[in-house]
């Protein structure tokens, strides 16, 4: 047994995995709500979003590029803010992706009754968690590659949607919502239909369909040629937001009109069924089917990577930084399995669990910004304290410092949005008592160590 992660992502999978966290379940289900609250100005806000995250992970690339053994981004809040950011940044992460990974299992079970009514939701959902499991336990590589096939699936989905549409769109075709064209996103009411407020509103669900996005700082540890791999990831993003989330819903706008877009079900069910394919209520199913499974199988992974990194910063048991002989931290792994069993659980006892995770995920994007916060205030520490690898950094944040704030600053803005919004105001009310018991925590980890350390000290001197 060793204690070291291998290096077996290759381009390919950094590329894919990188596609596959920006695009989740919300972009197929939930696109139909967004749409009807906002109006066509989430096209905008998409566009300041993914810009916005684009600043972020290239700061985040940079601080992984300036230091290759850096393995997930917690070791950098650890290394440029201290023991106690690395801590915080590790748990918090952590418990985003146990949350929302018992949401996403939950959801899977959802999906497969589409097909399966009668099959038991706990069924399922022990089944999603063993099978991903295997996989995870193989090998890195094994992971790369199912991530890589359930971006494909997401991504040709989408690629399909454009360019019908966009034929449809071209030739000016007749539906029964009218003409298509691109004035239909703008002669319903304008951009901002719904005023500033709708505007505004529009943010919060916009942040909640990117979460996923920052797993490739938990892939560095295990990629090859990382100084190649990671920036062309990073810099793919811009484009991936243009096509996938953009593109997508200003095609869908302009086949049917904003208005006309029912919130209660996916409008790429009624895009596809809109061009006459019999089974768009299965394809689309099947879709976010895998996108659920992918978001289940990232969580399991970035949770396991986490664990391991906090077990040799020696803030959690040393058992889990245990590795088989293919390098992967099995012990990590099957303690994060065995944590999102309880979902079995809860599906059994609870044949409708889906409300039991709504406040739950809620606070768990909630943290998740913070997390993000933490990574951007990570960077302003390292510029001012390694001035001279960022001076000769060739992959750096535009702006540097100046962008870092600006970027933390339009992370305030989300917290401030939540918390006016009724449905996650209570998130971010409850959010701090979380801190607060990571923080005794902490103290009580702290102490311990120092009296360790007296103790062996005092027998050295014995000796």
């Amino acid at each position: 047994m060793t204690n070291t992660l291998n290096r077996e992502l290759s381009n390919r999978h950094i590329q894919l995995i990188a596609i596959g966290g920006a695009i989740g379940t919300g972009l197929f289900l939930g696109a139909g709500q967004s749409i009807s609250l906002t109006g066509p100005s989430i096209l905008l806000t998409y566009i300041i979003v993914g810009f916005v995250l684009f600043m972020f992970m290239r700061a985040m690339g940079e601080m992984l590029l300036s230091n290759t053994e850096y393995k997930t981004f917690a070791d950098i809040a650890h290394d440029q803010i201290g023991p106690f950011a690395g801590f915080v940044t590790g748990w918090t992460y952590w418990l985003t992706w146990i949350t929302s990974g018992m949401a996403e299992i939950t959801a899977v079970a959802k999906y497969v009754e589409f097909w399966v009514p009668d099959l038991p939701n706990w069924i399922t959902s022990l089944s999603c968690i063993l099978i991903l499991m295997a996989f995870n336990l193989t090998s890195t590589k094994m992971f790369g590659e199912l991530e890589f096939w359930f971006a494909i699936i997401k991504v040709l989905t989408i690629v399909a949607l454009n360019v019908v549409g966009i034929v449809m769109i071209v030739f000016a075709m007749q539906t029964p919502y009218g003409k298509t064209g691109v004035s239909n996103i703008f002669n319903n009411g304008g951009l901002f239909p719904h005023g500033a407020s709708g505007f505004f509103m529009s943010f919060q669900m916009v942040v909640f369909s990117f979460t996923g996005i920052e797993i490739l700082g938990i892939t560095a540890g295990e990629t090859k040629n990382p100084e190649t791999t990671i920036p062309k990831a990073i810099n793919s993003v811009p484009i991936r937001i243009l096509l996938f989330y953009v593109g997508a819903l200003a095609v869908m706008m302009s086949i049917i009109p904003w208005q006309d877009i029912d919130p209660n079900n996916s409008p790429f069910v009624s895009l596809f069924a809109l061009i006459g394919v019999p089974f768009a209520a299965g394809l689309i199913n099947f879709v976010v089917l895998t996108a659920a499974s992918s978001a289940c199988n990232s969580g399991i992974f970035a949770n396991s990577r986490i664990l391991f990194g906090l077990s040799e910063k020696k803030q959690t048991h040393h058992l889990l930084m245990k590795t088989n002989k293919k390098g992967v931290p099995y012990i990590a792994i099957l303690v994060t399995c065995l944590l999102l069993s309880i979902t079995v659980l809860l599906n059994y006892f609870i044949p409708n669990a889906t409300q039991v995770f709504f406040y739950v995920t809620a606070i768990s994007t909630i943290l998740l910004v913070v997390v993000w916060m933490f990574i951007m205030h990570s960077y302003s520490k390292y510029v001012k304290a390694h001035a001279k690898s960022h001076a000769e950094s060739k992959f750096k944040l535009p702006g540097g410092v100046h962008s870092a704030r600006l970027v933390q600053l339009f992370f305030v803005f989300v917290l401030g949005i939540l918390l006016v919004v009724p449905d996650t105001r209570m998130g971010v009310v409850l959010s701090p008592l979380w801190f607060i018991l990571l923080g005794l925590i902490y103290l009580r980890y702290t102490r311990k160590a120092r009296k360790l350390e007296l103790q062996n000290q005092s027998d050295s001197r014995l000796k």
